[in-house]
């Protein structure tokens, strides 16, 4: 318990005194092997060991392959045909920001990636046709949190990597609850516009909706290529990844020919530094549960836990969402993975529940958090896009929440809406 206290404490009053999270990691798991007395000398061996696994090599590549398909211009390609298809109906604009948002989610793999990528084009869009401007950046913040339900998903990869579990099911496990997302969001949006006048574009004729297809079909190809080569069992996640970005490539330089040269080394700058602060999270956390399964902390949490649920499966997932939504608050999607499963792991285990299904219901969490303040790194990124203010996205963002808590309670006790299409791979 005193290790408890004192690798939670130091992480708290770290957080609390403004040090980056992964710097708050890495010091409260410094602080307590020092109060354990155990050897600092094993630090660089577990920074290597968990930031060297083969799986995780994913992650580079799909923000490789975001970052090129980004700049190639795939963004406002894909935002003209989707408005061809639906920019006639009263909701058509919010239509069009869901819409692109799960196809983009399915090239980035993140929720701020695509949130920053189609924000400067949709936002303006909407608060044109009459969307109120608050309103139009929650909800294109908050269907940006898709990218992290959506297949391929950077935090679906890191969950994979932790558990050992298919990443290939649990991106499988993702596609339904994040197009049932995607679904209420739009429903809330319609809610919320009821009373405001939306103002709607001629609807398209085929021809001009065939021409909009034509110009996006090497974008939509991308997501079609990365899972169909995965559940097809030609590549794996990882090789599909690196897939992608060769693929951006091609269409960059080649197709849409939107790339030049000069662009190639920001776009390799950005990749790397994004990938950078993502693995330094992901060294720095596994030292974090490294420290709370050596000193014992994890296991007396499972079995504390164990005991206040009494077996009970709906209790248990009940504690799991409140946990992980307040957590969701604080810290970042990757982080919370690896403080909170190490505890939460074992005890669904013991209580039967499929692991595919608890991916599902922690990765939906975690988007969630994306947009709840005061870190919901989604809400920062809207307002730096829109310049609009904390507190105004804050109260705009709570209409979309509560939709997606609707779908959160869907899938945490209705486990076939995440385990459906997995077991028809594994089958």
């Amino acid at each position: 318990m005193s290790a408890g206290l004192v690798v939670f404490g130091s992480f708290a009053v770290l957080l609390f005194l403004g040090v980056p999270i992964a710097l708050s990691l890495g010091m409260a798991s410094v602080i307590t092997l020092l109060y354990e007395n155990l050897p600092l000398s094993i630090i660089p061996a577990n920074l290597y060991s968990s930031t060297g696994k083969f799986v995780l090599l994913a992650i580079p590549f799909f923000i490789l392959g975001g970052n090129i398909m980004e700049k190639s211009g795939i963004s406002s390609r894909l935002i003209d045909f989707a408005r061809t298809l639906v920019g006639h109906k009263r909701s058509g604009m919010a239509m069009v920001c869901v819409i692109v948002a799960c196809f983009f989610a399915a090239i980035s793999g993140s929720g701020p990636a695509t949130v920053a990528a189609l924000g400067a084009i949709i936002i303006p869009a909407m608060t044109q046709v009459g969307y109120n401007k608050a309103s139009s950046t929650a909800l294109m913040s908050t269907a940006g949190a898709i990218g992290i339900v959506i297949p391929p998903s950077i935090t679906f990869v890191i969950y994979g990597s932790i558990t050992g579990n298919s990443v290939g099911q649990l991106f499988a496990a993702g596609l339904v609850p994040g197009i049932l997302m995607g679904v209420v969001l739009v429903i809330a949006m319609q809610f919320v516009s009821r009373k405001w006048e939306i103002e709607t574009i001629p609807k398209a004729t085929g021809a001009e909706r065939w021409a909009a297809f034509k110009d996006a079909f090497w974008g939509i190809m991308m997501p079609v290529i990365i899972l169909g080569g995965i559940y097809g069992g030609i590549f794996t996640p990882t090789e599909a990844a690196a897939v992608a970005a060769f693929y951006g490539l091609l269409v960059g330089f080649f197709i849409y020919k939107t790339l030049k040269l000069q662009d190639l080394m920001t776009i390799l700058k950005d990749s790397v530094s994004q990938t950078a602060v993502v693995m330094f999270i992901v060294g720095t956390a596994s030292l974090f549960s490294w420290v709370l399964t050596v000193t014992g902390v994890a296991s007396a949490a499972s079995n504390s836990l164990i005991t206040m649920v009494g077996g009970n499966k709906i209790l248990f997932l009940l504690v799991v969402n409140i946990i992980l939504l307040i957590a969701g608050c604080f810290i970042d999607a990757n982080s919370a993975m690896y403080i909170i499963l190490p505890i939460l792991y074992p005890v669904a285990t013991a209580l039967g529940i499929d692991p595919i299904h608890l991916g599902a219901i922690m990765v939906l969490n975690m988007a969630i958090g994306l947009v709840t303040p005061p870190v919901g790194i989604n809400l920062y990124t809207g307002c730096g896009i829109a310049n609009i203010s904390l507190k105004e996205i804050s109260k705009a963002v709570l209409p979309f929440v509560f939709a997606s808590l609707l779908v959160l309670i869907l899938v945490t006790y209705v486990p076939g809406v995440s385990t459906w299409l997995p077991s028809l791979i594994s089958n």
